[in-house]
């Protein structure tokens, strides 16, 4: 019998969500997330926010981590001032988030980051972030696309070795990158799409733009098989 790697996926809480009669708070993330798991032959496990000192027990309990898009990280994480672009702050998922990567680091667990989730983990290692930019994101509320290269020899370029077009959808990006990260893709106006620790460090990668809206299961697989 084939066993399939548990991965974790986080979570966020929403104040008054609606379904049906109820209107009550709700821990949530896009189905795409748990689909594109299963579709890549893993199980799901959905994290939802907790105390930061619980992630080290939730990550032993896993085969994989995704850290899932969303909201912006508060600069006060990566020590920047606040813009008046920057979204509202979800300390309690961004204090979460950051103990789970921590955590899976610590454990040589495989991590992807995806969108905010690759941007989480540039800052969990010291890096920092642009807090706005155009063009990557064109229509509120609608992902966009755009072509992505790969860095020769690199992790990513192993799983994907061609230019792609990807679901995008966001208006911040790296900006230094956190200690021993690398970048493996660019969009063509120069935007770091992708990065990874060496292999020597284990299996970790971020990028940039949604999987879990397209087709190409390519990254999730990948992470799939680091996990099993």
């Amino acid at each position: 019998m084939t066993v399939r790697p548990l991965i974790g996926v986080s979570t966020y809480l929403e104040a008054g969500t609606r379904w049906g009669v109820w209107e009550l708070d709700a821990a949530l993330v896009p189905a795409g997330y748990p689909r594109l798991v299963q579709r890549a032959g893993g199980l799901t496990a959905m994290l939802p926010p907790d105390a930061p000192e619980r992630a080290a027990d939730a990550v032993e309990r896993l085969d994989g981590l995704v850290i899932a898009g969303g909201p912006d990280v508060d600069p006060s994480r990566y020590g920047a001032e606040r813009s008046p672009r920057t979204g509202p702050p979800a300390p309690e998922r961004d204090a979460w988030e950051l103990a789970l990567i921590e955590a899976a680091l610590a454990a040589g667990v495989p991590v992807l980051g995806i969108c905010r989730g690759m941007q989480l983990l540039n800052v969990a290692l010291g890096g920092t972030l642009v807090q706005h930019m155009d063009g990557h994101a064109e229509v509120v509320g609608v992902f966009g696309s755009h072509p992505v290269k790969p860095v020769p020899g690199t992790l990513y370029a192993g799983i994907v070795p061609e230019e792609t077009s990807v679901p995008t959808y966001h208006h911040q990006a790296v900006e230094r990158l956190g200690t021993g990260l690398v970048p493996s893709a660019h969009a063509e106006d120069g935007t770091v799409e992708a990065i990874e620790l060496p292999s020597s460090e284990g299996w970790v990668l971020g990028v940039q733009w949604h999987p879990e809206m397209g087709k190409d299961l390519r990254v999730m697989q990948a992470l799939v098989r680091a996990a099993s």
